[in-house]
């Protein structure tokens, strides 16, 4: 029966060097004398005996091993018209046989239309078309494999249920789109597999799957079929009241969070707590405190600790070390109940250079640039995604809206966009290429950030895009039509920068650095800012925000007071990391759970609970979020006092008889009867005070409330002689 074509077939199969196997195995017709006959042919090393069998497991006809290596073939009896067969299979030792489905005995899963989206870069539901997806054809349950390596010679799904054998499960390609697929009969959720993919020229290698839904714990890297159907949302209400928001109108406080440092388990070890665990503690924790969002460092699996997630080898699994992709929807789900957005930070930036992820994965850079000019990042050992290719831009837009739909997420910060947005980023000259008008503007990134942020603006009403920009690259929060790139919200890094330096300076010396207290209001409404003290502020040895103020202890906690009031009162939303809330001396880790024992001494207890009642006048007030992005929400009374370091400024809301004051001391010397010129002639309540004993103060202030003198001052008629205490803020609210 062997001819000579199928004896060159048979060698490059069971070689694993055959380029399209479903044209050699499963159920074929072939001419025999002239006469039309079926032939079925698997592939089954180690096995001792096959049948063809029907769909009822009743045998047809045995089959021949043709190969000592488990080539097995049948010429089907005459006759015999095509029929949905199942093979009974004997291995050693197993006692009964096993009957299943063969995998070549299925036609393609992926359509035409899917694979022609895939090719021109514009699928935006890649998740539910490539990876590794539980479903039933032709009545059969298994798993739909496909994954895209282009320049592959052969790929394979391996893993324990095939021995790893390459041989056994080689997938089609569709060589338009250089797409590899294969149905995988009787495989479900918790398999663990990987593809196996011998390149053009070498040695086969094994590849963790692109788009898998989950992945082993680590230091393991196998990829795991997941099945995301059936999880039973319970937060419709959250879901339909954020497509009518718009949050640049709303307030916004963001708690920045490490799911692994937040609290752990000392009863266990140590052990971080679990999605689930975590769930209801954390949005206990942010309910009391006041915050509006979460802000999660990167949850996508990845393999070392201390990048806190941000060297990503698995863009569509939630991180395996606090449960499965089930529990992290949990966790989502219950923060939507308690009212709590929750935003996660995304890397498309870059990728880390491990063997068993994106790094050359069919053997040729393809998610990355050939050139290290343009492929390699500098600062971080990692690799730089070509935004240049279709292929990349859709994997990257399609992983944005996977998390936004199948997490329910309310928002993405986008890491690192500088590093995006310029082709010598971080490189010396001779080490980057000019674009094609000998620029330095990377002009595939920003068609990517345009393309992203319209796809997230158009599907998902009321998610944002935050994005991490160092520079003064102009119109990031403004839309692509009109030369911008498109996100909600942007960092605004000059004014974190420029502050933290002046609280740094010892208070006598304020007066000399007060232009750089006062800088950010040149340009606070030029974009859409979110004012951030975040992670990257207390590593690396920058010492945790406490630590930065000037002066002993006390001094230390009220300049910190001070920081956060000052902050809250700028304009912008806010974003404080976890842990800043306590006061804590020690920088962070995520190798330790938060200094959660610093509460019992009053000085933490009252910065908590500065925090705490921060959060609640910013809540109450419109005048402190509802023209965040307007001149309007804004108005100086004194910026010139430098020689007593004193700021007084006014915020207001859409209706300009609802405003606050905000007088701040940056030294430690009270000062009586400051006169501070005041809008309204009345009595001004003191709603708040950072000195206030219950924060850990000195009780320095006005018992309550002023009453306006008619005493001119800053340009006004009216002023307030205020008690202003020292390294305190106060806020004031006009009564009548």
């Amino acid at each position: 029966m062997a001819s000579a074509t199928l004896l060159i077939d048979l060698e490059q199969i069971l070689s694993g060097e055959h380029p399209d196997p479903f044209r050699v195995l499963g159920m074929h017709t072939v001419s025999i004398g002239g006469e039309l006959r079926l032939v079925v042919r698997a592939v089954l090393p180690g096995a001792e005996s096959v049948w063809v069998a029907g769909a009822d497991g009743r045998d047809v006809a045995p089959m021949e091993q043709v190969h000592p290596d488990g080539f097995f073939e049948v010429l089907l009896p005459r006759g015999t018209g095509s029929f949905p067969y199942r093979l009974r299979i004997c291995w050693p030792g197993a006692g009964e046989a096993v009957v299943a489905a063969d995998p070549y005995a299925f036609a393609p899963a992926i359509s035409d239309f899917d694979l022609y989206l895939m090719g021109e870069g514009t699928h935006l539901r890649l998740w539910e078309v490539l990876g590794a997806r539980p479903l039933e054809i032709d009545g059969v349950a298994g798993v739909s494999f496909a994954v895209w390596a282009p320049s592959a010679r052969r790929v394979s799904v391996v893993g324990e249920f095939n021995q790893w054998d390459g041989r056994r499960h080689a997938m089609r390609l569709h060589p338009a789109q250089g797409v590899w697929e294969i149905f995988i009969p009787h495989l479900g959720p918790g398999t663990v597999y990987k593809y196996e993919i011998l390149p053009r020229t070498g040695s086969p290698f094994l590849k963790a799957d692109p788009l898998a839904y989950a992945a082993e714990h680590r230091p393991a890297t196998g990829s795991v079929v997941a099945d995301l159907r059936g999880y039973a949302w319970g937060d419709a209400e959250w879901m339909e009241t954020r497509r009518g928001k718009d949050f640049c109108v709303e307030p916004m406080a963001v708690y920045e969070v490490h799911l692994g440092s937040w609290k752990r388990v000392p009863q266990d070890g140590e052990r971080p707590l679990t999605y689930r665990e975590i769930a209801h503690e954390l949005a206990d924790y942010v309910c009391e405190m006041g915050f509006t969002h979460v802000e999660l460092l990167p949850v996508m699996e990845h393999p070392y600790d201390p990048s806190w997630g941000y060297q990503v080898t698995g863009y569509y699994a939630p991180t395996s070390r606090f449960g499965t992709p089930e529990d992290f929807r949990y966790f989502v789900d219950t923060l939507h109940q308690r009212g709590i957005g929750v935003i996660l930070d995304w890397v498309p930036a870059h990728f880390p250079k491990d063997a068993f992820a994106l790094r050359r994965f069919d053997g040729t850079a393809l998610y990355e640039h050939e050139d290290p000019r343009l492929g390699e990042h500098p600062d971080w050992g990692t690799l730089v995604f070509n935004f240049g290719r279709n292929e990349v831009r859709n994997f990257l837009v399609s992983n944005a809206l996977f998390w936004l739909e199948e997490y329910h997420l309310d928002g993405l910060r986008v890491d690192a966009v500088a590093s995006m947005l310029y082709l010598d980023y971080s490189r010396q000259a001779g080490e980057w290429i000019p674009n094609r008008y000998g620029g330095r503007e990377n002009l595939d990134a920003i068609e990517f950030l345009q393309q992203l942020n319209a796809s997230v603006r158009d599907r998902y009403p009321g998610a944002l895009m935050i994005a991490e920009e160092s520079t003064a690259w102009p119109g990031v929060t403004q839309p692509p039509h009109l030369g911008g790139l498109g996100f909600h919200l942007k960092w605004n890094m000059g004014w974190m920068n420029d502050f933290l330096r002046f609280m740094r300076e010892e208070p006598i010396h304020r007066k000399y650095h007060f232009n750089i207290l006062t800088f950010s209001l040149m340009y606070a409404f030029s974009e859409k800012f979110v004012l951030p003290f975040s992670h990257d502020e207390v590593v690396h040895g920058k010492g945790s925000l406490i630590n930065k103020m000037p002066g002993d202890p006390w001094q230390k906690a009220a300049n910190l007071r001070l920081a956060f009031g000052a902050m809250w009162a700028h304009p912008g939303k806010k974003l404080l990391f976890m842990g800043a809330e306590l006061g804590q001396w020690r920088e962070w880790s995520e190798e330790r759970s938060l200094d959660w024992h610093l509460l019992d001494e009053p000085l933490h207890a009252g910065m908590q609970r500065w925090m705490r009642d921060l959060n609640a006048l910013y809540l109450a007030e419109p005048a402190l979020w509802e023209n965040d992005f307007s001149h309007t929400g804004f108005e100086w009374i004194d910026f010139h006092d430098v020689e007593q370091s004193v700021l007084s400024f006014i915020r207001r809301s859409g209706d300009r008889g609802h405003e606050l004051l905000f007088v701040l001391n940056f030294t430690p010397l009270p000062r009586q009867t400051y006169h501070v010129g005041a809008p309204r002639a009345g009595r001004w309540r003191e709603v708040l005070n950072s000195d206030a004993g219950a924060y850990g103060g000195s009780n320095v202030g006005n018992n309550g409330a002023v009453q306006t003198v008619p005493l001119a001052a800053h340009g006004r008629d009216q002023s307030l002689p205020v008690t202003l205490p020292p390294l305190g803020m106060l806020v004031l609210r006009h009564e009548g």
